[in-house]
């Protein structure tokens, strides 16, 4: 489409503010969804995790055409475990739409990614959703935006922004302050668009230089390579250049594959792109992230883009148990490995390693978050693993050991202040700020080691009845902060293999919390519990009752038993010590000891 004018703009805002659901408005007024095609919600969310955790993971990209004018519009995730998508977005556009709930107003999200936006010198349109809802404060809340932009010593120009008030559940705008028509569509929004976004600058007639910034996997095409031609033409067909991180290396030359360009939600097989437009190409495997692909004849790198380094490690083994492959389809170190590095492909903040054992691979990544949601979509695709718990990645300054600080911000409803600073006294962190928020809920911001906040996210949410808005950022590093108190109570270990009965529950759950039902499959060295006590205790899950033709009370035979703690992949992979693993197949996640017989364990402890 080459002639056409284009805006590439990004969507930034704190999580559940409606950031996918506005693009699916503007997919809608755009005319991309045809009248007899069936409707998605939140469209742009595509993998299944997203949809049901309600939160964005991979930074996409779609297109829409206003009245002549191209419009690029990259998603966003809002959490930071998945802040190097964030950062790579915004090397691609020239423009932010910033959204911000009418009722929350800016939120440390929106700081984070404002932040980073203003950096790139990003000018904002700033979007006021939901402000049809019941407590909706939208003139203040404006005030608190314009607030943030002093705060983050914003210039004149950023500051003088446009606003647009939205109901981007129903595709309605209004220009300025206040509540659309019955009969508003998006026009207002995709008009500011086009209007306060620059076009690209870049001259399509100059040597070629374009910045690869995201990664993308076909089974057809391999590898793809998607970012940015800053300058120059690229051509479809022609050789180019691709600059490696290495200097050293010479520059590889050879023909791309296939061109594509963005188009509605799909891409497009296109013949060239110019300057400022975004691509995805396919015939460089070797292609990673802040790569240049340059004129063949004149290659000059562009400045690479920087990734926050990854801050917990963890491993992925064979599933070893005696109900191993019952499960799973795919079972093998090199099938496990082979996923692993098709992962790495197009995820450029994880890490993969070897370890003293073929059998196990060491995976690194920026938060427990992002590492339980690539075990999730492992297990869906039908694999059995084992993982160990997470552990941080520490770093030598000035001679002395430093681990990853965070800090956290939580918005909590006000009765529940209390249970945060509860929650992180023991934590070794720290409260840095307390203040009031909207509508009865406080703003808590903390800082602890990443070990200290190992699920801090999950103990909030269950001891705040899912009320609590928890949101964690890297802030650096601190000097070890020595040992941090794990679980209360040791592992209740199954000591045979067989089905565990109501008679022996109803006796255990004395003893301390059950994990497990009766009529559920057990083995030796499978943890069915946690005891009361802090030390491991040894127990026969599988016993019935010794039948005899002499009865007692009536009470004898009715067996009551607590319901059994439901353990997630988060909870599991936060509970285990050291010396246990997560089971994790397609069906069932269980906890169990490293070495599942007895005997070798009081070895090994010896």
């Amino acid at each position: 489409m080459p002639g056409t004018p284009f805006r590439n703009v990004a969507l930034i805002a704190h999580v559940d503010h409606g950031k996918t659901t506005l693009v699916d408005a503007m997919l809608s007024a755009a005319g991309i969804f045809s009248t007899h095609e069936a409707r998605v919600d939140r469209v742009m969310d595509s993998n299944d995790q997203e949809r049901e955790r309600g939160i964005t993971i991979l930074a996409k990209a779609a297109a829409v055409e206003w009245k002549g004018t191209k419009i690029n519009l990259v998603d966003t995730p809002g959490h930071s475990d998945f802040g190097g998508e964030v950062e790579r977005a915004l090397a691609m556009v020239d423009g932010v739409l910033l959204l911000v709930d009418a009722a929350e107003g800016p939120m440390p999200q929106t700081r984070y990614v404002l932040s980073k936006a203003l950096a790139r010198h990003l000018p904002a349109v700033v979007v006021v959703n939901k402000v049809d809802r019941p407590d909706a404060r939208v003139a203040e809340v404006v005030d608190e935006i314009y607030q943030l932009f002093f705060d983050l010593d914003a210039p004149d120009d950023h500051i003088e922004f446009q606003i647009v008030s939205t109901v981007a559940r129903e595709g309605r705008a209004k220009l300025g302050v206040g509540i659309p028509d019955e009969d508003a569509d998006l026009s207002p929004l995709l008009d500011a668009i086009v209007e306060s976004v620059p076009p690209p600058t870049g001259d399509p007639d100059a040597s070629l230089q374009a910045l690869v910034t995201n990664l993308d996997a076909s089974d057809y095409l391999g590898r793809l390579a998607i970012g940015r031609v800053v300058q120059g033409t690229l051509r479809s067909g022609h050789q180019i250049a691709l600059c490696h991180a290495n200097d050293e290396e010479p520059p590889l030359r050879r023909k791309p594959t296939q061109l594509l360009s963005f188009a509605g939600l799909g891409r497009s097989e296109v013949d060239e792109l110019t300057a400022g437009d975004l691509f995805v190409l396919a015939g460089f495997p070797e292609v990673e992230i802040g790569d240049t692909l340059a004129d063949p004849t004149n290659p000059i790198p562009l400045e690479r883009l920087t990734i926050d380094e990854p801050v917990l490690r963890m491993t992925f083994g064979v599933n070893t148990s005696p109900l191993a492959g019952k499960a799973g389809k795919f079972l093998t170190s090199r099938q496990i490995r082979e996923r692993l590095e098709r992962e790495v492909l197009g995820n450029v903040s994880i890490r993969i390693g070897a370890t003293s054992s073929p059998e196990v691979i060491e995976v690194a990544g920026r938060g427990e978050l992002q590492l339980a949601v690539l075990i999730e979509s492992m297990r869906r695709e039908g694999f059995e693993l084992v993982v160990s718990r997470p552990e941080v990645i520490l770093r030598e300054i000035d001679g002395r050991p430093h681990e990853p600080l965070e800090r956290a911000v939580v918005d909590v409803p006000d009765e529940h202040v209390g249970t945060v600073t509860q929650a992180i006294a023991p934590r070794k962190g720290r409260l840095v700020d307390l203040r009031p928020g909207d509508s009865g809920r406080t703003i808590v911001s903390l800082e602890a080691s990443s070990r200290g906040l190992l699920g801090f996210r999950s103990q909030l949410m269950t001891e705040t009845r899912g009320t609590a808005l928890v949101h964690q950022h890297q802030a650096g590093w601190t000097p070890w902060v020595g040992e941090l108190p794990h679980r209360v109570g040791g592992a209740m270990t199954s000591d045979r293999s067989g089905v565990a009965t109501a008679f022996a529950l109803d006796n255990l759950q004395k003893r301390g919390e059950l994990f497990i039902e009766p009529g559920q499959e057990v083995y030796e060295g499978m943890i069915i519990g946690e005891a009361s006590r802090a030390d491991e205790m040894v127990v026969n899950p599988a016993r019935g009752k010794q039948l005899t033709n002499i009865r007692t009370h009536a009470s004898d035979e009715a067996i009551k038993l607590r319901p059994p703690k439901r353990l997630t992949l988060e909870l599991a992979i936060e509970w285990i010590g050291d010396d246990e693993l997560v089971e994790v197949t397609p069906d069932s996640i269980r906890v169990r000891k490293k070495h599942l017989s007895e005997s070798e364990r009081r070895r090994l402890s010896k």
